[in-house]
């Protein structure tokens, strides 16, 4: 197939392309900007347009198909030409799905955790020698790229984003998948600039829970009372509740405790511990014995950005975190402060999300970093600018996050002053964003920090 993927940078975009170009199909794109890591995956696989831009002669009858990014506007240039020439427009969620229509489809929703319980499900089924296709939204060890479509596979494991599909498909991305086994992690609003209200955004995943097919399964997280009402409201659906799994922690080790003795794994906290429990039983319903699972799961380093130790050296420890929505961040603040009771805690957080960027959603970060012994939060007004929202003073912050030795930035470089001025040994450094800081280089960062 000739395929062309207006706005090819994106994060799944451009892992899409590069998968069916390594199934044989013929590959173009287009896009206005294109940032790391997708510029330097997509030159390797000489996927990198000649030029940046929309460009509407790239669209000819030649093309089977466009798949179509939600960086790109209804207005785009290349999908009126498109539109004007009968060349079937696809979303990249509406593709997939069509993709994995004749096979078993797992889908793991919620709104946080989701690519975590993904990537656990994955590495679980390939340290097994299941075949099967894929959708995850970080980069996993020991799998090249976010994307595999395979004709033979017999099933596709998806991470389920609520997300709009396209700029001319407002259905939320898992609308698409019609799951047989599907897990929802938990429900805390988020995205509202999409979703105004909280019952908005929690009908989505009530929508989510009727396109289940018959016969199939949910799995959710039993300590969700929002999610735990819309399973009762749902009598017909099979279900099965999950909670944190039994642990100890010893030496710093999280050790599982299981019918056959204790399993050392190299995950923390209780947000990892429950979404772990969430693949242990996806995975029992592809056949998968507990006593398998945990053998495979030992070895799990984690999927990028998620928790991730960046480096340990000399009695400090530096993390990043991918965590944007309020309940992410307080999640993974205490998942540092458990594993960590006597050390020096600085969380450092950037609002980059247009829901964390929104000054009538600020307070939902309510007491979100009070575990931290010290903790800042940075924001750029350029984010602001582009986003098209109104100016944050850093009072309104302050007052949100109800602390009030609260350091806020809206330069990156204070917040890398503010951290060398107030390390000490004995420290950890919690960095969390969807962003990056405005280009930090974390392993430089931790070096320079660290010594």
């Amino acid at each position: 197939m000739r395929i062309h993927f207006i706005a090819i940078g994106g994060s799944a975009m451009h892992n899409l392309a590069i998968a069916l170009k390594q199934a044989g199909h013929i590959i173009s794109g287009s896009d206005d900007e294109i940032f790391e890591p997708s510029k330097s995956r997509l030159q390797h696989f000489d996927l990198f347009p000649g030029q940046m831009g929309w460009h509407p002669e790239l669209i000819s009858n030649n093309l089977d198909a466009v798949i179509l990014g939600m960086h790109a506007k209804a207005d785009n240039p290349e999908l009126i030409q498109a539109q004007q020439m009968g060349v079937q427009v696809f979303s990249y969620p509406e593709f997939l799905a069509q993709h994995a229509q004749h096979k078993q489809r797992i889908v793991i929703g919620g709104s946080h955790g989701k690519t975590t319980i993904t990537s656990m499900v994955m590495h679980v089924m390939k340290q097994l020698g299941f075949d099967f296709d894929y959708l995850v939204g970080s980069k996993i060890k020991n799998f090249d790229v976010m994307v595999r479509l395979n004709d033979e596979s017999p099933t596709m494991i998806f991470e389920g984003d609520e997300y709009l599909s396209s700029p001319i498909d407002l259905r939320p991305k898992f609308h698409w998948y019609k799951p047989h086994i599907a897990l929802i992690s938990g429900i805390a609003w988020d995205h509202m600039n999409v979703f105004p209200t909280f019952e908005n955004y929690l009908d989505q995943f009530n929508r989510f829970i009727r396109g289940i097919e018959p016969n199939g399964v949910l799995i959710y997280s039993s300590d969700d009372e929002q999610l735990v009402q819309l399973v009762k409201n749902n009598p017909t659906v099979n279900s099965i509740g999950y909670g944190v799994h039994p642990h100890v922690v010893k030496k710093g080790v999280t050790r599982l405790l299981t019918e056959n003795g204790e399993v050392a794994i190299g995950l923390f906290g209780q947000h990892n511990l429950q979404n772990l429990n969430g693949a242990r039983l996806i995975c029992q319903q592809v056949g998968i014995s507990d006593c398998d699972f945990y053998n495979a799961i030992g070895n799990f380093e984690g999927a990028a950005n998620r928790l991730e130790k960046v480096l340990e050296e000399k009695g400090m420890i530096y993390f990043k975190d991918f965590a944007h929505a309020p309940s992410k961040v307080k999640a993974t603040v205490q998942a540092v402060r458990n594993q960590y009771p006597d050390r020096k805690l600085m969380a450092c957080f950037e609002l980059h999300t247009y829901s964390s960027l929104n000054k009538s959603f600020l307070s939902e970060y309510i007491h979100t970093l009070d575990l931290a012994d010290v903790a800042c939060v940075y924001f750029n007004p350029h984010a602001l600018t582009l986003k098209k929202l109104p100016m944050l003073m850093k009072r309104d912050v302050l007052s949100a996050f109800g602390r009030d030795d609260l350091h806020v930035f809206d330069q990156s470089s204070e917040v890398i002053d503010w951290i060398r001025k107030n390390k000490s040994e004995n420290t950890v450094i919690l960095m969390m964003s969807s962003g990056n800081f405005d280009g930090i280089n974390h392993m430089e960062l931790a070096k320079s920090l660290l010594q």
